[in-house]
């Protein structure tokens, strides 16, 4: 079944479903532009890993260490408190590392290895703070002190957006494509949840044929084949919530498409 949405899903940035998003969106990605780019070209998946902290943890808020004190036969004052000499052990909550490892695309030129065209599609953790947005943080600046192609996809409405310098409109998704022979200079396509996902040329070097990249296709192909429709319950809200025009907007067309009926 189809996609009651006309752009991207809101309810594929539930955390619960992001993960897999991604990495199916990664791999279909690959598998379209491979028969379009030039032959002296391939697409490889590449994998940044990196340590997560504490900032990164589902745990975030809870204490690293909860000390109890249990007080028996204590007798008080007006102003001293008598504690027990001994205390128990209570089981606490550590915040455990964990190791990370997010995927992106490379176009590279077989014959000397060159990486034409870097293109990335954001996590929840590259847009919090913590680990995941420094590292992210620090790939996209060593790519743009480069002349190699980047292209940035932002399909979260969550977290904090990348940074751009001056103004940049107010969206609920970003696709930032930045040729390295134009830049401080980039295209900045912003779209809201209400809005089908823009096509765009794929930079690659100045004398190459680009090929058009369309997300929304490729995003309908896999919720389809991935048969998410059996797995979201739009019943519910999505997460994160929508803001409340969107949210009566969504209702409407969820009610309308049959997927929403309480």
């Amino acid at each position: 079944m189809a996609s009651p949405f006309p752009g991207m899903n809101p309810y594929l940035e539930n955390p619960a479903f992001w993960s897999e998003v991604h990495n199916r969106l990664i791999v279909n990605l690959a598998d379209s532009l491979a028969p379009q780019i030039p032959p002296q070209y391939r697409v490889a998946i590449e994998q940044r890993t990196y340590l997560s902290d504490e900032s990164d943890s589902v745990l975030l808020g809870i204490p690293d260490v909860y000390v109890f004190s249990r007080q028996k036969d204590a007798k008080s004052t007006a102003s001293t408190v008598t504690f027990a000499s001994t205390s128990e052990a209570v089981t606490v909550t550590m915040p455990v590392p964990e190791h990370i490892k997010e995927s992106y695309l490379e176009i590279r030129e077989v014959a000397t290895s060159y990486v034409v065209t870097v293109i990335e599609i954001l996590s929840p953790k590259n847009k919090r703070a913590g680990e995941g947005r420094k590292a992210y943080e620090r790939k996209r600046k060593q790519v743009l002190a480069t002349t190699t192609n980047f292209v940035e996809i932002d399909l979260l409405r969550g977290g904090k957006p990348m940074v751009f310098l001056g103004e940049v409109p107010l969206s609920d998704y970003r696709i930032v494509v930045s040729r390295g022979d134009c830049r401080p200079l980039a295209q900045l396509y912003a779209f809201s949840v209400r809005d089908v996902i823009p096509s765009f040329q794929l930079p690659l070097q100045s004398e190459d044929v680009e090929p058009l990249v369309d997300l929304q296709s490729l995003l309908n192909g896999m919720y389809e084949r991935a048969r998410y429709n059996l797995e979201i319950d739009y019943n519910q809200e999505p997460v994160p919530p929508l803001p409340e025009k969107d949210a009566v907007w969504a209702d409407t067309l969820l009610r309308e498409t049959g997927q929403r009926t309480n």
